[in-house]
């Protein structure tokens, strides 16, 4: 694991929020929620545990691509040049990531895919003799309405896939509104353990602990899940309090306020 410092760590995410806001601005309107809520999460994933080209990354809920963009720029790892045609037509960079996106092995356009297909790279790395490769899988509270997230996690956990990590960001956000509105997932926690997974349920936002959870979910022997209690407003004081965490519209004169505050605070 790397040791970057928690100021790092915090500038990395406050940096992916900046770069987020700069991609949906010239839109008016986009999925800056989803990397608002998780931008610390990028940064423990891309400064303490992703090693590009020996491990695997996957973003299962499509739209959340905005966040592995920013954090792939901001990690050297992504033309930053490219952020400024996210969205746009034709652009290699989709608002809704595909098979096509760079900066990451597996994008899934249906919701609750993505797990299934990281426990087949986890499974596939071990019977190729995969070594020390790992598997991190991007998800979100909302895909816990899948059924084949569940189904992915029984298979994972018979497998013992302790290679594979699922980073869930529990924002409590859906495109119908809260996702304890529309369906009741919690205990969180308590149901991935009961399917066999080592289970760490933090402060999203707090990197000591996402980085202490990340670290012991990557050194057991069963699969590990950090589910990364967090907020679609976290990191913006300028949103107005009935923005639409889901797809925030982000008119310009917000968006120039927006701006203005994270480059202070990543100055």
């Amino acid at each position: 694991m790397a040791t970057a410092t928690p100021q790092q760590l915090r500038r990395f995410a406050d940096r992916v929020r900046l770069r987020a806001v700069r991609m949906v601005a010239p839109h008016g309107f986009g999925y800056l929620g989803q990397a608002l809520s998780s931008a610390e999460l990028m940064a423990a994933l891309y400064l303490d545990a992703y090693r590009p080209g020996l491990d695997r990354l996957v973003c299962s809920p499509g739209h959340y691509v905005i966040a592995v963009f920013a954090a792939a720029a901001e990690a050297g790892l992504l033309d930053e040049d490219l952020l400024a045609s996210y969205g746009y037509d034709d652009s290699p960079l989709e608002a809704i990531g595909t098979e096509r996106s760079p900066g990451v092995d597996l994008v899934c356009g249906s919701l609750g895919l993505g797990l299934s297909g990281g426990a087949g790279f986890a499974l596939s790395d071990r019977l190729r003799g995969g070594g020390e490769a790992r598997v991190f899988v991007i998800s979100s509270d909302g895909e816990l309405e899948e059924g084949q997230t569940w189904e992915a996690a029984m298979f994972a956990a018979h497998r013992r896939l302790g290679r594979l990590v699922l980073l869930l960001d529990a924002n409590d956000s859906q495109v119908d509104g809260p996702v304890s509105s529309v369906t009741t997932v919690e205990p969180i926690a308590a149901k991935w353990q009961a399917f066999g997974w080592d289970a760490h349920d933090v402060d999203g936002h707090d990197v000591g602990a996402l980085r202490a959870a990340l670290a012991a979910a990557c050194a057991g022997d069963r699969p590990g899940v950090v589910i990364a209690r967090t907020s679609v407003r976290r990191g913006l004081s300028v949103l107005p309090p009935d923005a639409d965490g889901h797809f925030i519209t982000l008119p310009p004169e917000l968006a120039r306020a927006a701006i203005a505050e994270l480059e202070a605070r990543c100055a």
